[in-house]
């Protein structure tokens, strides 16, 4: 046993002292492409840095985004290894190994709200959009964000012997009142429809009132505007070029904008706010740092990358990407519903957009579909029976007549809710149309 021991430790040195001259050999010398190179003008040494430990990871992420999965799926760093091949993750309605099996009779999801139609953008700025760290890459703590949450906190008044009412106008995102009551805030409590609030407070003074106001509006894409005119949160996720025409600057006391409508990104989770008041920002930020202790450094270093590349000639390259996706898509969702007067879509109004300086159509994230026959007053369960998932009018406090679709999905996703659509609307004719 003592033999066998005394074997494997000068085994291990003598690996150790062969590797180490391996790596001094590379380093000043620079074998193979080496590290230490010598320069073209006046025989200058100039050290070029050849790649360690970042190829293997380079490699390892260049093959995965490599498998094509038939254009129906994607394949990740994270995905699930099976016989030694990444699997891939197909979209909906498509199965196989290789995502190349369509199901026909797939219902079209358009209840989620996954960005995914910018996907192509990203494949085409890979290199541009990529990162590679190291796993020692700023490991300490960074403060993080709550800014929804930590908005209303910070406007809230700590001091009155009632708590903050916290209003929005119908329909509304519903997370405005899922946050506000899941805190269970003595400083703050939701309160619901702002007009309805208004109506019924009218003779009520030195009421405390937090008003959000979602501009463009989720689920229906409207251009809104405060009606109480006093403390107010804009939610601006949406206010970006290619949902909707930028008519001016936006310059209110408390904005909140994130990272998922403006690139895709929605796993990252990164918000942040434009915050006029000194003490309201010191606030938010105290609410933030006692919260969650920090955004991770990763997370933050990934948004910087990817806002480079947004901000790359003004932001055009990105913009008219997107706008040039999301005008083709309500076009041919239009072009449908026109045919239809069982369904009917929101009304879009023209405005001049200072960003691409031309008056042009609102192309919202979702479509705010009606159920027109007043005996189908449950607009999610019609579409639903044609094979259609979409996010009821209850879910944002307006009448079930309502329903929102996602039209921000992946390609396949768009053009199988279209196709959906278009065999639910021709039953109105008695015959099935092509779209």
């Amino acid at each position: 046993m003592e033999k066998t021991k005394k074997y494997c430790y000068g085994f291990c040195l003598l690996s150790s002292i062969v590797i180490n001259i391996l790596f001094s050999i590379n380093l000043y010398v620079g074998g193979g492409g080496g590290a230490l190179q010598w320069g073209e003008k006046k025989h200058e040494t100039v050290y070029r840095p050849s790649l360690t430990w970042s190829e293997k990871a380079a490699a390892e992420a260049e093959a995965v985004a490599a498998i094509s999965c038939s254009g129906h799926g994607r394949a990740y760093l994270d995905s699930l290894i099976s016989y030694g091949q990444t699997v891939c993750e197909c979209y909906d309605c498509y199965g196989g190994t290789d995502c190349s099996e369509f199901s026909p009779d797939c219902s079209a999801d358009a209840g989620g709200g996954d960005p995914i139609f910018l996907e192509p953008f990203w494949m085409q700025n890979a290199e541009k959009s990529a990162i590679v760290v190291s796993g020692w890459h700023r490991m300490s703590y960074r403060y993080a964000d709550y800014t929804m949450i930590a908005a209303v906190y910070a406007l809230s008044s700590e001091n009155s012997s009632s708590p903050s009412n916290v209003v929005a106008t119908i329909p509304y995102y519903p997370m405005y009142e899922t946050q506000t009551s899941f805190f269970n805030s003595e400083d703050f409590q939701f309160e619901g429809d702002t007009n309805s609030w208004k109506l019924n407070n009218a003779t009520k003074n030195n009421m405390d009132v937090i008003e959000f106001v979602t501009s463009p509006n989720n689920p229906d894409g409207e251009l809104k505007t405060s009606v109480l005119g006093g403390k107010t949160i804009y939610d601006h996720a949406y206010l970006w070029p290619h949902f909707t025409p930028i008519p001016g600057p936006s310059d209110h006391d408390l904005m909140i904008f994130t990272l998922s409508k403006l690139t895709g990104h929605a796993a990252v989770r990164f918000g942040w706010a434009v915050i006029k008041d000194k003490d309201v920002y010191e606030k938010v930020s105290k609410y933030m740092e006692v919260a969650d202790l920090g955004i991770s450094k990763d997370t933050q270093l990934r948004v910087l990358k990817l806002l480079k590349v947004v901000v790359e000639d003004d932001g055009k390259q990105l913009f008219k990407f997107a706008y040039a996706k999301m005008r083709e898509r309500w076009d041919r969702l239009t072009s449908v519903f026109s045919k239809s007067t069982r369904f009917s879509i929101q009304e879009r109004h023209p405005l001049h957009c200072n960003f691409f300086n031309k008056t042009r159509l609102p192309s919202p994230a979702y479509a705010w579909v009606k159920c027109e026959r007043e005996e189908e007053d449950d607009c999610g369960a019609v579409l639903e029976a044609g094979k259609i998932a979409s996010r009821g009018g209850s879910t944002y406090k307006a009448k079930d007549r309502y329903a929102r679709l996602s039209l921000i999905k992946s390609q396949d996703d768009f053009d199988l809710l279209l196709l959906r659509l278009t065999e639910l609307m021709s039953l109105e004719n008695g015959k099935i149309e092509s779209i």
